[in-house]
C-alpha cells in the first residue's frame, strides 16, 4: 500500500500577484490627498468634532501598520502630510485616543459574482499580560486577558465581510447570527461553513432562516433532532449522511475542507500584531476592525491563484 503524499500546487498569476505585494508596501495605498480631512458640521448644539472619520482612520491605519504608540503615530503622520505638500493639522494623541473609542469603521469588500459563501471560525488574541516566553518560564501572572475574534469571510474573494469581537468566556455558536445579521438583508447566501462547535440549534436555525446550507459537521455521538424546522431538518440530513459516509469521503464531498482558508485569515490578523495595543474594550474592538480593514485592502490588489499540479 503506497503512503499518502500531499497536493501540489502551482500558481498561475505570479507577475499580477508579485506586483500587487510591491503595491502593498505602497504608502499611498492608505493616503488619499483628496479625503475629506476635516469633519463637516454635524448640525448638534457643542463643540463640533475637528477631524472626520477618513482622518481618524488613517491616521490608526498608520498605527496599525507599523505598530506605533499614539504619539509617535501623531509624528508620522505629520511628516507625511509634509512630504506631500500639504498643511492639514494633525489630531494630536489625546484626540486619537478619544475618538478611536467611538469610531465607526468602514471595512471595504468587492463581492463576488455568486451567492455569498461564507466560512466563519473564531480565534484569540492577547489583550493584556507576559509574553509567551515569560508565561512558559515564570509562569505568568494570573492577570492574562484575552479577546476573541470573530470573522466570516468570502470563499471567492477572501475578503472578510462579518466580524465581531468578544470577551474569551464568549462562546462560538451565539455569536454565528450575529455575523449572518452583518450581511445585507437582500444579499444571497449560498453556504454557512463552520467547525462542530457550531453544531448547535440556534446556528442551524440562523442558517436556514437566510436561505442558505449549513455545511457544519455533526458533533461526535450526535443524536438526530425532532423535526419541527427546516434547521433541525437539514441538521438531520447531514446527520444521516455522515452516518453512510467515510469521515474523509463526507468532508470532501460537503466542502468542508474550504473552512481552512478562515483559519489562514486568522493568521493574517495575528501577523499585524500578536497583542492589541489599546487598553479597553472599544479601542480593542476598534483596533481590530482597523486590521480587517487592511487585510481587506491587501486582498483587493491581488491574491495568488493557484491550481492542483499533482
Amino acid at each position: 500500500m503506497s503512503s499518502w503524499s500531499p497536493t501540489k500546487y502551482k500558481t498561475t498569476n505570479w507577475s499580477a500577484y508579485n506586483d500587487a505585494l510591491k503595491r502593498r508596501g505602497s504608502l499611498t495605498l492608505w493616503f488619499d490627498p483628496e479625503m475629506i480631512w476635516r469633519a463637516p458640521p454635524t448640525g448638534k448644539r457643542g463643540r463640533q468634532p475637528s477631524f472626520s472619520d477618513a482622518a481618524i482612520e488613517m491616521c490608526l491605519t498608520m498605527k496599525v501598520l507599523f505598530g506605533l504608540p499614539l504619539r509617535q503615530t501623531t509624528g508620522f503622520v505629520q511628516s507625511l502630510l509634509k512630504l506631500v505638500g500639504l498643511d492639514w493639522v494633525v489630531p494630536d494623541f489625546s484626540t486619537l485616543c478619544r475618538r478611536q473609542r467611538t469610531l465607526n469603521v468602514a471595512i471595504p469588500y468587492r463581492g463576488g459574482a455568486g451567492p455569498l459563501n461564507l466560512l466563519i471560525d473564531s480565534t484569540g488574541i492577547k489583550a493584556e499580560g507576559e509574553g509567551e516566553w515569560n508565561a512558559r518560564k515564570h509562569g505568568g501572572s494570573k492577570r492574562r486577558i484575552w479577546r476573541k475574534i470573530h470573522i466570516g469571510i468570502d470563499e471567492e474573494t477572501l475578503e472578510v465581510r462579518a466580524v465581531e469581537v468578544t470577551g474569551s468566556n464568549i462562546s462560538d455558536a451565539p455569536i454565528l447570527p450575529e455575523l449572518l445579521d452583518q450581511i445585507a438583508a437582500d444579499e444571497q447566501i449560498g453556504s454557512v461553513t463552520a467547525d462542530g462547535a457550531y453544531d448547535t440549534r440556534i446556528c442551524h436555525e440562523a442558517i436556514a432562516a437566510r436561505g442558505a446550507a449549513a455545511v457544519i459537521p455533526p458533533r461526535k455521538n450526535a443524536k438526530p433532532w425532532k423535526p419541527t424546522s427546516p434547521g433541525a431538518v437539514a441538521r438531520n440530513e447531514a446527520l444521516r449522511a455522515s452516518k453512510y459516509l467515510v469521515r474523509a469521503i463526507r468532508r470532501r464531498w460537503s466542502g468542508y475542507h474550504r473552512r481552512s482558508r478562515v483559519e489562514s485569515k486568522m493568521n493574517c490578523i495575528k501577523l499585524l500584531g500578536q497583542s492589541l495595543m489599546a487598553r479597553d474594550f472599544e479601542r480593542q474592538v476598534a483596533e481590530l476592525q482597523v486590521r480587517i480593514a487592511v487585510l481587506n485592502g491587501y486582498t483587493a490588489l491581488g491574491i495568488p491563484v493557484t491550481v492542483a499540479v499533482g
